[in-house]
């Protein structure tokens, strides 16, 4: 009994000091705040995944350094959130030409400083400062305080593919992409190595040729995944377990908080239960850019109705709670708009309400929580009916429109400089028809698809 004893023991000792060894890490952070440490086995937790275009190393196979060298870019971008029961999980896709504010990152390789940007492409952000710097920018661009994150080359889809002997995928019509060397019959194929990071890095092949249309191929790819190693008791096939933990740590980049094999075999035991119709498939949204239409942006307000549900852990694949019902009265306990007298006379600030969110007496309704505050100028007026609501102001109000915004519980991405008005307006849409605090609304259809379901890749031209 003691030789076994010892025996597990040296088995386990080996396999802890392997998955270690294998493991390569960096700062969670690139300079900027980051979350208290999380429990792995009992709290909520975020982890963000990318994955790297480098070509340094092993990867060089997929084209030179001119291509991507370094850090790399973050051509994969997913926000894996797993609620502190274990009951839900969120899988969220960031696309890489989103155009937001980047904070400034400093190297921890070279400690050399990057600017801010306002703003910049969301991929470039690890090129400049390494992983903690998306994950900065993920924050910034969200408010949430990511745990953790991985981060992954070309190599860990391939060699994890075969470990588990491939992965099933469906697409509507043959496709044959020299670009990515993705080669497939219409129906279901089980791709495996090079076919496998082909599927995931095929752009031409599949629907508009787009990154967009790419990140539905990440989605499909991964709730498959999720469908094999469920089916087929990976999760409690311990010999095969250690195979895809070595396989995977042989290829990845995690933070010092993860860098630790036991934390990824916590986080690996919570998985394992999870009801697959809860694990939920999103991608962020957006609509093109502004000032340059190959690029994109967030799409408000329904951004900022994700990024709520996603900070108030809501399960994004049950039916959204409903709007609180208007009070008659402004609230006794309601806070004000800034924490200290701000530097104004609110009693004289040109402050308008304007109605666009076709429900009959919501501007005066609004005017009067604003006059309660201290803005007794507010006047309301009908408008054209519009779904979000924004605050707009002239130039030198900025600073009341944010205290405006702030009564109402609106983001500040919703808050937005105007030469057609002077002072400032608070246009209100039909996502605010009733309450006295804003709440962003998840929009309809936000999750693509769940790990139970199979879907059917397009082809390009289909």
């Amino acid at each position: 009994m003691a030789l076994l004893m010892i025996a597990g023991l040296a088995f386990a000792g080996y396999w802890f000091i392997r998955l270690g060894s294998n493991l390569r890490q960096a700062p969670l952070s690139a300079g900027n705040a980051t979350a208290d440490a999380a429990n792995d086995a009992t709290d909520r937790l975020q982890i963000l995944i990318m994955g790297t275009d480098t070509r340094d190393g092993a990867n060089g196979e997929y084209g030179s350094q001119a291509d991507s060298s370094g850090y790399g870019n973050s051509d994969v971008m997913i926000l894996m959130d797993i609620s502190a029961d274990n009951k839900q999980i969120s899988m969220t896709s960031f696309p890489r030409d989103l155009m937001v504010p980047i904070p400034s990152c400093t190297d921890p390789k070279t400690h050399k400083t990057f600017p801010a940007q306002n703003p910049g492409q969301l991929n470039s952000a690890m090129q400049e400062a390494g992983p903690g710097c998306l994950l900065d920018a993920v924050n910034k661009m969200t408010g949430l305080t990511v745990d953790h994150f991985l981060l992954a080359d070309f190599n860990a889809v391939k060699e994890l593919s075969n470990t588990i002997g491939g992965v099933d995928v469906c697409v509507n019509a043959a496709i044959d992409d020299p670009y990515s060397g993705l080669k497939l019959h219409a129906g279901t194929n089980t791709v495996m190595g090079e076919q496998a990071l082909a599927f995931l890095r095929s752009r031409h092949g599949v629907g508009d040729g787009s990154d967009l249309s790419r990140i539905k191929s990440q989605q499909a790819f991964l709730a498959s995944l999720a469908r094999k190693v469920r089916s087929d008791g990976t999760l409690t096939n311990v010999p095969k377990m250690l195979s895809i933990a070595d396989t995977i740590t042989k290829n990845l980049t995690v933070d010092s908080g993860l860098a630790n094999p036991q934390s990824l075999i916590t986080i690996g035991n919570r998985l394992k239960d999870v009801d697959l119709s809860k694990v939920a498939f999103v991608t962020v949204p957006w609509e093109p850019w502004t000032q340059d239409p190959n690029r994109i942006q967030l799409k408000e307000p329904d951004a900022s109705g994700l990024f709520d549900a996603l900070r108030a852990g809501r399960d994004l694949t049950a039916p959204a709670p409903a709007a609180p019902a208007a009070s008659s009265a402004p609230a006794a306990s309601a806070p004000a708009a800034s924490p200290s007298a701000p530097p104004y006379d609110k009693a004289i600030q040109p402050v308008a309400v304007a109605n666009g969110s076709g429900a009959a007496g919501r501007a005066q309704a609004l005017v009067e929580l604003l006059k309660t505050a201290g803005f007794t100028q507010t006047v309301a007026f009908a408008a054209a009916p519009v779904s979000g609501t924004s605050v707009y102001y002239s130039a030198g109000f900025q600073d009341v429109a944010t205290d405006v915004a702030a009564q109402f519980g609106i983001p500040a991405s919703q808050v937005q400089p105007s030469t057609a008005i002077h002072g400032v307006q608070l246009y209100v849409g039909s996502d605010f028809a009733s309450g006295d605090k804003y709440t962003p609304k998840v929009p309809d259809n936000i999750v693509s698809q769940t790990a139970a379901q199979q879907t059917c890749q397009t082809a390009a031209g289909q």
